[in-house]
């Protein structure tokens, strides 16, 4: 389930956000406001709702 607060990765490939990721700032009428930020920008658009994957942030790192 996708809510306020979700990091998500844009999994529409004929979207420019193809594969960002950011995280969702709110969601309403089947649309969800997510926020990008990268280097020198941020950048909040707004999606469908299945146009959006949750990320699972708590997957363990590998230990080098």
């Amino acid at each position: 389930m996708i809510l306020p607060g979700s990091a998500v990765k844009v999994i529409n490939p004929q979207d420019t956000y193809y594969l960002f990721q950011g995280l969702v700032q709110r969601v309403s009428d089947g649309k969800a406001a997510v926020l990008f930020e990268g280097g020198n920008w941020d950048k909040l658009v707004a999606f469908r709702l299945s146009e959006l994957e949750e990320v699972d942030t708590t997957a363990a790192r590998k230990k080098k």
